[in-house]
């Protein structure tokens, strides 16, 4: 069980104290025995390190996230936040965080995906996403978030004023991240075309070259991608905004 704090008190600690939601585990199972069929049907037809890289990574992910629903947490205190996810743990001082939002996912995720997650945002734009703040755990997230930004004020030493220059490098960064999003989805979408022509190679002549389709091209798709959505990006910026790091002195509430 996860000992949240309440009332006025910072210190608090968000962890897994519920189950994922039956339908959520229900679709994770039904894509890793898919994803098991189909490796299993085309066996024969694909080479051995092939084979290997793909069941490293499968194992990979689901370790991942099993470390994750045990280890992961936020822990608040008044020195800071705390974020301990599966393999790491990165920490934030109260005059280095510029706000804390609850925001929406994306709706893609389907009816038994977490409609809502929490983002610590720095002084410089960046943001880091809070484990188990999130409407998985909490009934009412929004709420929690509100009351734990009034008991930090006394210890961040600065209002939770919004200014226009953070506003402006979280604008810019997450422009930057959906870029990259774009490029990973783009190359993913390759690799998947390129993994049935290489079957279809298979099956009619007997052979394939493998490295090339499932190796190059999909890299290859992947740094033209990214170069070009960031670029893209970028040029929509203007040169006033383009400043990433935050100014020496912070203005002090």
């Amino acid at each position: 069980m996860g000992g949240y704090g309440g009332g006025n008190g910072i210190e608090r600690e968000y962890r897994r104290r519920k189950k994922p939601p039956r339908g959520w585990l229900l679709v994770m199972a039904f894509a890793l025995g898919n994803f098991v069929l189909q490796m299993g049907r085309h066996f024969d037809a694909l080479p051995t390190w092939l084979l290997a890289c793909m069941a490293v990574l499968v194992l990979a992910s689901v370790v991942w996230v099993t470390l994750f629903m045990s280890r992961g947490r936020t822990r608040v205190g008044p020195d800071g936040i705390a974020v301990r996810t599966a393999v790491s743990e990165r920490k934030r001082s109260w005059h280095d965080i510029y706000d804390i939002r609850v925001e929406p996912t994306p709706r893609s995720g389907g009816p038994s995906a977490r409609r809502y997650v929490t983002l610590l945002y720095g002084n410089d734009g960046r943001r880091l996403g809070l484990p188990h703040l999130d409407d998985w755990q909490l009934d009412d997230p929004h709420t929690e978030v509100a009351d734990l930004l009034t008991a930090a004020a006394r210890h961040r030493g600065m209002t939770w004023e919004r200014r226009p220059e953070v506003e402006a490098r979280i604008r810019r960064r997450a422009g930057h991240r959906k870029a990259w999003e774009r490029a990973w989805t783009g190359a993913i979408v390759v690799l998947l075309c390129m993994l049935a022509l290489v079957l279809g190679l298979i099956v009619v002549d007997g052979e394939a070259p493998v490295v090339l389709l499932l190796v190059c091209v999909p890299l290859a798709s992947f740094v033209v991608l990214a170069a070009l959505l960031n670029w893209r990006w970028e040029s929509q910026v203007p040169r006033s905004l383009r400043e990433s790091e935050p100014p020496p002195a912070v203005r002090r509430g």
